[in-house]
């Protein structure tokens, strides 16, 4: 069984630095795209970033890019989501997602993502 499980979340004044972590087991979490979504109150998820199952191809959304960086540890099974110079419209829950395929695309698609994580609260005040 495939469990994603993030930690790292919390409350911290804009500007600040957060480091998100999200450790996979129960797939060969090597072969797999991973990616990071956020969801505010009363809105959508929305796609964060992703990265490539080899860490060769990152994306990010424009919101976010300059600020975060994703990264993964395959030797560890865990990738990260580093979020600098935060702002109050980051507060969300944070999620980490593996994609269905391995080896495949890198996508922004939340449909694209079969297993999720239970999410991690950040809360970024002003």
């Amino acid at each position: 069984q495939v469990q994603l499980v993030e930690s790292g979340g919390g409350l911290v004044q804009a500007g600040g630095s957060l480091r998100l972590s999200c450790a996979a087991s129960g797939r060969t979490f090597s072969s797999y795209n991973m990616g990071w979504f956020r969801q505010a109150p009363g809105k959508e998820r929305e796609f964060v970033a992703v990265i490539s199952w080899n860490g060769g191809l990152r994306y990010y959304a424009d919101s976010v890019k300059g600020r975060f960086t994703i990264s993964r540890d395959n030797s560890e099974n865990t990738v990260y989501l580093q979020m600098n110079s935060l702002k109050p419209e980051d507060t969300a829950v944070y999620y980490c997602a593996s994609d269905r395929d391995p080896f495949g695309v890198i996508t922004t698609r939340t449909v694209e993502y079969d297993y999720w994580g239970q999410g991690t609260q950040v809360t970024v005040s002003s």
